[in-house]
Parts: C-alpha cells; sequence; structure tokens
C-alpha cells in the first residue's frame, strides 16, 4: 500500500471526503460536528495524506499543526472496500510519524462519543491515546470524545 501527499484534487478521493462529512451528520449533531472540508484540508498548517492500493484509493488521513509541539489528528477515513484490513492503522502510524518528525510533543484527536465511533476510539487506545479535556477551540461536549497521545514517551 502506498501514502501519498495528496493535493485534495483527485475524485475519489473528494468523494471520500464528502462521505465522510456526510456520515459525520448523520451521526453527530450540528453543534459537535468537527469534520472538516476539502477547503478547510486545504489549509497550510494541514498536511493531508491518502493510502492507495493500486488505482484503488484506501483512506485517508491528516494531521494539523496547532503550535510548535502539539498536532491534532484529523479526517482519519477508511473506504468500505478496505475497512478491516489495517489502514487505519497504517494511516495513524504515518501521521504519528509525521508528527515526530515535526518536533511535535503530543497529538490530540477529536471524534465522536455515540456507538458508531467505538471502533475508532478503539483503534486510537491500541496506539496509546488516552482521554483528555478539550484542546484548541474546542468545549467540553458529551457527544465528544477527545483523546491526546505523549510522542516523547512509547510507540
Amino acid at each position: 500500500m502506498r501514502l501519498l501527499t495528496d493535493d485534495l484534487t483527485h475524485p475519489a478521493v473528494l468523494a471520500l471526503l464528502a462521505e465522510h462529512v456526510t456520515e459525520m451528520q448523520a451521526n453527530s449533531p450540528e453543534d459537535s460536528m468537527h469534520a472538516l472540508d476539502v477547503e478547510a484540508l486545504r489549509k497550510p498548517e494541514l498536511a493531508f495524506f491518502s493510502a492507495w492500493e493500486g488505482e484503488r484509493l484506501a483512506g485517508c488521513g491528516a494531521i494539523k499543526e496547532l503550535d510548535p509541539t502539539h498536532g491534532e489528528i484529523k479526517s482519519m477515513r477508511t473506504t468500505a472496500a478496505f475497512r478491516g484490513h489495517g489502514v487505519g492503522s497504517l494511516m495513524l502510524r504515518h501521521l504519528l510519524e509525521v508528527a515526530r518528525g515535526r518536533g511535535y510533543e503530543r497529538v490530540c484527536l477529536e471524534t465522536g462519543a455515540s456507538e458508531f465511533y467505538l471502533p475508532a476510539v478503539r483503534l486510537y487506545e491500541r496506539y496509546g491515546f488516552t482521554p483528555c479535556g478539550p484542546f484548541a477551540d474546542y468545549a467540553e461536549d458529551p457527544h465528544s470524545v477527545f483523546m491526546t497521545r505523549s510522542l516523547t514517551h512509547g510507540r
């Protein structure tokens, strides 16, 4: 599987991101939905990556710089055809390596709190993420799970 720095122009990537936003809207109250649209993912403080198996898109993910020592995982998504094939783990490991390369001391993320989001929460837990309070511009929200991971110890 190839991981590429993505310019957010490939039709398959755009379709996956549209599906991501639609699914997040269907599973989170509007004021608790924090998925980024394509324009937001093109901002310079974000690095966006796509995963490909041959010519087939397998997934995507991004990392956003919050400050010089702190990053946020964004837009992790696996296509339906590749769920259960380790794409999420592959992308998450890559994003953590990018974060280390940027000199981040920690990374955080926000995901949903409903049962729909449990597979994502379990993936993050397997990679050493633990619950934390809101960070950056987030506020306490019963529909959100906030997680963090130090990059100065462990995997």
